[in-house]
């Protein structure tokens, strides 16, 4: 099995030569049809890196979002807001003040990769899997292009597994 790093490079050149737009519009449909995120007021968003799934339409729905706000080793929980700001990890990051996260019901969690046990390659800073330990209770998807799906992908022990993997 490749280890994590190879993993991250060799699914970063692939996703290169995808367009993110058809597969991501059946991904949207089916996270709006969830019963989770029907049911769920507080969500937290990530905007997307280049090559990622867009979800930022989500936002056109009735429902609070939010986005997270790296500081140190941990996420924060920002409320969404009309100003974004790129932040060291070259990510777009809200530029409003945290909240508790205890206000969360649905994380929608990046990823690179999945595998049949929803343990998801992240890009290596471990900030969700530390976010998820803290709040076991908060549901967590995942969307995921299916050709990234994998039967089995390397795992450390503090790796958590999201609640859903939603691909199209």
């Amino acid at each position: 099995m490749e280890n994590k790093t190879d993993l991250r490079t060799k699914i970063k050149k692939i996703r290169t030569g995808l367009d993110p737009n058809q597969s991501g519009k059946i991904i949207i449909e089916k996270i709006l049809s969830h019963p989770v995120f029907v049911n769920s007021q507080n969500i937290m968003l990530y905007y997307p890196l280049r090559y990622e799934i867009n979800l930022l339409p989500l936002m056109n729905y009735k429902k609070n979002f939010y986005f997270p706000k790296v500081n140190k080793d941990q996420l924060l929980v920002c409320p969404a807001c009309d100003k974004f700001e790129k932040s060291s990890f070259n990510v777009y990051e809200p530029c409003s003040v945290p909240v508790s996260p205890d206000v969360i019901d649905l994380v929608i969690v990046p990823a690179l990769a999945v595998d049949k046990e929803n343990y998801r390659l992240g890009y290596g800073g471990g900030f969700y899997d530390r976010f998820l330990a803290l709040y076991p209770k908060v549901t967590s998807i995942t969307p995921i292009f299916k050709q990234f799906i994998f039967d089995v992908l390397p795992r450390e022990k503090f790796d958590i597994p999201v609640t859903y993997v939603i691909s199209d």
